[in-house]
């Protein structure tokens, strides 16, 4: 660690549950973020302002005028530009001692069995049904922790999927991959600006804890939020012994 990065990450270095060895953890471990838009903005600019060392962003989509209003990572200037390119030059400015990968392709099954395996953790910032499977799926097959969010309307909720543990559930075990789920996009329903910040930034907080080796993570826990009320609720979430993914 350089005189700059003990100045640049002193207030982590602060911190009993980091300090200098969490930090350094940080620096040399790699994160994997699928999905560059609402959720992905804050996810992205934490952990790259945060130092974590390899940062591998992995979007098909380009910039629109309505993806403003909530996802950060982008302005004016990007508009057109993939999204991933336009996360990566914000990240880069912010940090430029993190290695950024910016992938503007579609996370498929062949893409995620080349990438999740370089990961430390993966972070799913997608938005519909059939692709937290695809990430799912890969995670398990890898062994990586995954750390899923979701935000819709004024509703959230983030949890952490841990097959490396056998007592951990997967994703399929709480939403089973042969369930009837209707895909429900925002621009038809909505979804409050500051909400997917809200569940993006704790999306990144678990991905750092993972990382740095400290706290209690949301494995086998859902978190949920509603944010008319500002309120969270919790529930416990148990390993399906039938899940067709991670086999219970």
């Amino acid at each position: 660690m350089t005189d700059d990065d003990l100045l640049r990450y002193s207030r982590h270095l602060l911190l009993d549950e980091i300090g200098i060895e969490g930090q350094q953890r940080l620096l040399d471990a790699s994160a994997l973020v699928i999905g560059a838009g609402g959720l992905g903005s804050p996810v992205a600019l934490y952990l790259a302002a945060s130092g974590v060392g390899r940062i591998t962003l992995v979007d098909h989509d380009t910039v629109s005028l309505t993806n403003l209003q909530r996802q950060i990572a982008h302005d004016m200037a990007g508009l057109q530009r993939p999204k991933v390119a336009s996360a990566a030059e914000r990240m880069r400015a912010l940090n430029p001692g993190v290695d950024v990968r910016a992938l503007p392709e579609k996370a498929d099954a062949a893409l995620l069995d080349a990438e999740v395996p370089r990961s430390d953790v993966v972070i799913d910032c997608t938005d519909n049904f059939a692709a937290r499977h695809l990430v799912n799926a890969a995670c398990v097959r890898h062994g990586r922790p995954l750390v899923s969010g979701a935000a819709l309307t004024l509703d959230g909720q983030v949890s952490v999927y841990d097959s490396r543990g056998r007592e951990h559930p997967c994703y399929a075990c709480l939403f089973p991959p042969d369930a009837h789920v209707e895909d429900v996009a925002c621009a038809t329903m909505g979804v409050f600006a500051p909400l997917v910040g809200i569940i993006g930034s704790m999306q990144a907080a678990e991905a750092l804890k993972l990382l740095a080796g400290f706290g209690e993570p949301l494995a086998g826990r859902l978190l949920m939020l509603d944010g008319r009320r500002m309120q969270c609720s919790e529930i416990a979430v148990q390993r399906d012994p039938s899940c067709p993914v991670c086999g219970g």
